[in-house]
């Protein structure tokens, strides 16, 4: 049995004038993913492991700091699904195996995996139109051709993976509390052309790709008995269309130190925000 619930109950205190929640201090939280996660540029970038361009302040360590557990953070931006179970090559040499930092005694695991294990970026950088209809060519009109939807074949080859990739954190971390987090409302419906130069049905049709990965991930977490938070409802009115103020992703071009395409420090605080209130 999971004893992550037991185990709040028993150790948190809560401080009513704040809402703070503390745990205690040798309650162990592992953060697997990819740079949704890791939050490349968003100051400051963890030193120790600079080849994951991952940030001291991205959701993992919101949440950790919500909920007051030890934070191990594996994320590392371009990881993929294999990077859990194998090395990867980063920038700046090799990123362990993210899987290694799990064991019978870790609490919670958060998970959020998969955008680069179907060329998500690179197939939004591809929807890129300087130039209004008809000038250039609807990324999903290509991606759609011969009665073929070819981002959805992508996905729905994915989940066989994602599923191996539950196994293994079960097994690494069999009393653990283990946690799904989606991807988010990265543009509103209809996008916002040309203050982000996708066309409209080319966005309608990466945040389909998006929905449809989230589909995965929640059908796998309930056959594997593990949880599910998708962000992509709350994120709503906070993708890359809404003014900087109301802002938690960033579109094809960031408007302050943070990749493209990726949770601002906003959004990584919002992320970390509702993962807490769920657990």
């Amino acid at each position: 049995m999971r004893r992550l619930l037991p185990a709040l109950l028993a150790v948190l205190s809560i401080t009513w004038a704040t809402g703070a929640a503390t745990a205690e201090p040798d309650f162990e939280y592992v953060a697997l993913g990819d740079s949704s996660a890791a939050g490349p540029l968003i100051p400051q970038q963890d030193v120790e492991d600079p080849g994951c361009l991952r940030s001291t302040r991205n959701w993992p360590a919101a949440l950790a700091g919500r909920i007051g557990a030890r934070l191990t953070d594996m994320t590392c931006s371009g990881a993929v699904t294999e990077n859990l179970a194998e090395p990867q090559d980063t920038i700046r040499g090799t990123h362990e195996p993210q899987a290694d930092a799990l064991s019978p005694s870790t609490d919670l695991v958060t998970l959020t995996i998969g955008g680069n294990d179907v060329g998500f970026v690179e197939l939004a950088r591809g929807c890129v139109n300087l130039l209004p209809a008809p000038a250039g060519t609807s990324c999903r009109d290509e991606l759609t051709a011969n009665g073929r939807d070819e981002l959805a074949e992508r996905i729905d080859a994915y989940a066989a993976e994602f599923d191996a990739a539950l196994d293994l954190i079960s097994a690494r971390a069999p009393e653990a509390r283990i946690v799904v987090v989606g991807y988010g409302t990265y543009i509103r419906p209809g996008g916002c052309y040309p203050d982000q130069p996708i066309w409209g049905r080319d966005a309608d049709y990466l945040q389909g790709g998006l929905y449809r990965l989230n589909e995965v991930f929640a059908r796998a977490a309930d056959e594997h008995g593990v949880e599910f938070v998708d962000i992509a409802p709350p994120s709503a009115g906070h993708d890359a269309c809404a003014p900087a103020r109301d802002r938690w992703f960033e579109g094809v071009a960031a408007t302050g130190p943070v990749a493209p395409l990726h949770p601002n420090a906003d959004g990584m605080v919002a992320i970390g925000r509702i993962v807490a209130d769920r657990l």
